[in-house]
């Protein structure tokens, strides 16, 4: 029987290796998807390239199946999964299997058969969605923008940056629409998974006719399957997704569009954590395709590979249609009164916003923080509203009367007194967006004490299926005065009766003791700004206000102009000379612990381990430190700097390290639950 090399999903700390041996009835093709037994399981796997084992065949067990109803995954993806495997430091069969959809897992030869019947027969029946709508005719700016694109190398990245309303999306449809009549697919990535129905609609609108599918993981197993098999067998011309759909097999792969390039959520947090921005470069050279990067304000690691001629940057400085950008006005909170019933806007801009209700336009406020209050307060004896199992505060949220960690989640029901003295009069310090929902509905009310009409959208309220759509419909058919949000609302969303937005409470970002927290704020306030004044007829009044402690700041100053390039400079310039990213190349190593000197202990071998390695005279490894939120669900976290100005020094130190931390778990002296190597982590 012949000897197969099978990818699947074994546990890195069990010391197996990256594919398995095991015996077939006949030859398969690399990439066939396989049943096999896996201890006492029954498990998914992948047919592997690779050399047979050291095993004995005798002692192999035999493929209990072969899905070869599905065609084989193509070289292409095996090696996308191979190089991100081993650049992140995952077991090769962990990342594999995992990024295949759950309910494959489950199907057997028959089942599976099933679903493609139903898949063939559901496209082959598909109704006619009416004609295209015609493509616009682009701007002066647009056209040169396209013109450039295709003077550009397919080999070439492309960094697509335009400032809010600029039309790059309409860029993106230009680029697909090409890549469509030369017979190939398209992948379109998104950060956010509301985000996804918005663009769908605008490519359906677009290409009626053409099969598109989304991927994400709002989708329910059986939506998602057939999205997946859709794009594998070449059935869907489209792919709208999340970071997931990174990894989807598309054999004509022609163009990977990655929208609001910057945005943090591409890089994956659990598991392997990977960054769908930086492997949909990858895959683009390894598919021959085109690679478009879109943003109002890249990452800085974008923008200095641009610097450095190794992407070629495109640019869209004006809004469609001459809409001018919002003016940024800036709040001086020194100079306003300091009595002012705890109100969290002040009396400029609560008359900002009653100027614009009063001509039936929207306000858009922002505060970076759900619920009604960070923390409970007893001013008697000083308790405080902490959580039990993490060492961070639970939040109050009074719609439901409720103190809830957002970290591990523990709920209970806000104490009629305090817990440790008795005191009737406990009081919310600090603010979110229920309560400043609150505050805004109290303040702008009119004469008869009636309230302005104030939608909020966050993470608690639109916590129900529908209920975001059902909150945008409402902003969109102007029966809202006042949107209050958190971050949510300051992404992609075009909403054309908005003159005027306002940052509650951005300052605490300026400080951060983490590198990246200026670069984020200022693209958080770029894009909310952005939401302003997106309608021509709208354009003159818009207004972005930023109520501020420190409005000397430069980041500021660069805000105000919308000045990206000036911003990036000084950011770059501050990076090059601490020797940060994109200059010097980082790997966190983690480590979750019921103890914290368990953690610091195992954290402290793995530095001990470290001088003996290849590469290590090229690499710092920092001492060991909790994180800024130690504990979470009773867990003790701690993390470990690695830093080169090497990347492949690194990744060759990394690729020594990495087995013997499993080495060092395995033998049971260090007792922690589970650690982590974060290849490029976003937070430091």
């Amino acid at each position: 029987m012949p000897r197969l090399q099978v990818a699947v999903d074994t546990p890195q700390h069990a010391g197996l290796d990256t594919t398995l041996d095991y015996l077939s009835e006949q030859p398969l093709a690399l990439g066939t998807l396989v049943r096999a037994p896996l201890g006492k399981r029954e498990v998914l796997g992948i047919v592997w390239p690779g050399g047979a084992g050291e095993v004995p065949d005798q002692d192999l067990k035999p493929l209990v199946a072969v899905l070869d109803t599905l065609p084989a995954l193509d070289a292409a993806w095996q090696s996308l999964v191979t190089f991100a495997s081993g650049y992140y430091q995952r077991g090769l069969g962990e990342l594999a299997l995992s990024v295949l959809p759950p309910e494959l897992h489950k199907l057997d030869a028959s089942q599976l058969a099933l679903r493609l019947r139903k898949l063939h027969k559901a496209m082959a029946t598909t109704a006619d969605a009416g004609p295209a709508e015609a493509p616009l005719s682009p701007s002066p700016e647009q056209a040169a923008v396209l013109a450039d694109l295709d003077a550009t190398p397919a080999a070439t990245p492309v960094l697509l940056h335009g400032v809010t309303g600029s039309g790059k999306t309409e860029v993106y449809l230009h680029a697909a629409a090409q890549t469509l009549a030369a017979g190939r697919q398209a992948l379109v990535l998104v950060p956010e998974i509301n985000l996804t129905p918005q663009l769908e609609a605008r490519f359906a609108a677009r290409f009626a006719g053409r099969r598109i599918v989304s991927l994400h993981s709002a989708l329910t197993p059986a939506q998602r399957l057939r999205s997946w098999l859709a794009a594998h067998l070449g059935l869907a011309d489209l792919v709208l997704g999340t970071r997931l759909a990174i990894f989807t097999p598309m054999p004509r792969l022609g163009l990977i569009v990655v929208d609001e390039e910057h945005d943090p959520s591409y890089k994956q947090q659990e598991g392997a954590r990977y960054s769908a921005r930086d492997l949909a470069v990858y895959r683009a050279r390894l598919q021959d395709a085109r690679v478009l990067l879109g943003s109002a304000t890249p990452s800085l690691e974008s923008w200095q590979r641009a610097n450095e001629g190794r992407y070629r940057r495109l640019e869209l400085p004006s809004r469609i249609g001459g809409a001018l950008l919002p003016r940024v006005r800036l709040v001086d909170m020194n100079q306003q009164p300091k009595d002012r019933g705890g109100a969290a806007l002040s009396p400029p801009l609560l008359e900002a916003i009653r100027q614009r209700i009063a001509r039936g336009e929207q306000s858009l406020v922002f505060l970076n923080r759900r619920g009604y209050a960070p923390v409970l307060h007893c001013a008697d004896c000083g308790w405080k509203s902490g959580c039990p199992h993490c060492s961070a505060w639970r939040v109050f949220h009074k719609l439901d009367r409720t103190l809830r960690c957002h970290h591990c989640g523990f709920t209970e029901r806000v104490p009629r007194a305090c817990p440790e003295c008795g005191n009737l009069d406990i009081a919310p310090i600090g603010r979110g967006t229920e309560r400043l929902e609150e505050q805004i509905g109290q303040l702008l009310a009119d004469a008869q004490g009636v309230p302005p009409r104030i939608a909020r959208i966050d993470a608690d309220s639109t916590r129900l299926k529908g209920s975001l759509e059902a909150q945008l419909g409402a902003v969109h058919a102007g029966e809202v005065d006042v949107l209050v949000g958190t971050q949510m609302v300051t992404k992609g969303h075009d909403f054309r009766r908005i003159t005027l937005v306002a940052a509650v409470n951005p300052d605490s970002a300026l400080f951060s003791s983490d590198f990246r927290a200026p670069e984020r704020l200022f693209g958080l306030l770029m894009q909310a700004a952005g939401r302003a004044g997106r309608s021509a007829e709208h354009a003159q009044a818009a207004e972005m206000w930023v109520q501020t402690w420190h409005p000397q700041h430069p980041l500021y100053a660069a805000l105000r102009q919308h000045d990206f390039a000036a911003f990036a400079e000084g950011q770059l310039k501050e990076r090059e000379s601490a020797g940060l990213p994109p200059f010097a190349h980082l790997a966190m190593l983690r480590a979750d612990a019921k103890q914290a000197e368990a953690a610091q202990d195992f954290l402290q071998a793995a530095a001990d381990l470290a001088p003996a390695l290849p590469g290590a005279d090229q690499v710092s490894v920092y001492a060991p430190v909790p994180l800024p939120v130690a504990r979470v669900a009773g867990v003790e976290r701690m993390q470990m700097l690695v830093e080169s100005a090497s990347r492949p020094a690194l990744q060759h130190f990394l690729a020594a390290w990495a087995p013997a931390l499993h080495g060092l778990r395995r033998s049971g002296a260090r007792k922690v639950l589970r650690w982590a190597i974060d290849v490029d982590p976003l937070a430091i």
